[in-house]
């Protein structure tokens, strides 16, 4: 089902947002050429985000992240049901994992993952893994099952919160 033309008038308006901030943070050289911006169920904007991982010396301040947090701040609260993130390019898949944990329920992209790579970015290496297309790009191993799974008990236990 398609959206009505005013709808699709005010996505582009999120999205022009999300391609800015791509702007702001490729050309202040802080990170990769993303944007990111979180709105509301009634349209409002509640954060926006640009790649910092080089400013921030951070793997994981992708701007999807970096929007979410900030959203996530705003409201008080991990959960971002009924928020639409925009994207200016396709997420990785930490940034879908971050969106699936914050219970987004619309994310809208631009550019492609194919896209991203054209320009030397690595994603398709992480869906070929995640696809079982592919070894993992490390070691990856299993230890102290035993001796951890105690602290899981015990937060059931206690009925700690699920998310």
């Amino acid at each position: 089902m398609s959206q009505p033309k005013d709808s699709k008038a005010r996505d582009m308006e999120f999205m022009l947002l999300a391609r800015d901030q791509a702007a702001i943070g490729s050309s202040g050289g802080e990170g990769g050429p993303f944007g990111a911006v979180v709105v509301d169920a009634g349209g409002e904007v509640l954060a926006v985000g640009h790649n910092r991982v080089l400013a921030a010396h951070d793997a994981t301040a992708h701007a999807e992240v970096v929007a979410l947090r900030l959203a996530g701040e705003r409201l008080g609260s991990h959960d971002l049901s009924g928020c639409t993130l925009y994207t200016s390019c396709e997420p990785c898949p930490m940034c879908l994992a971050a969106a699936v944990w914050a219970n987004i329920s619309r994310v809208v992209y631009a550019c492609t993952r194919d896209d991203a790579a054209e320009i030397g970015f690595r994603d398709a290496a992480i869906y070929d893994y995640l696809g079982g297309r592919a070894d993992a790009p490390f070691v990856i191993e299993e230890l102290g099952r035993e001796e951890c799974l105690s602290v899981f008990e015990e937060y059931q236990r206690q009925q700690g919160q699920l998310y």
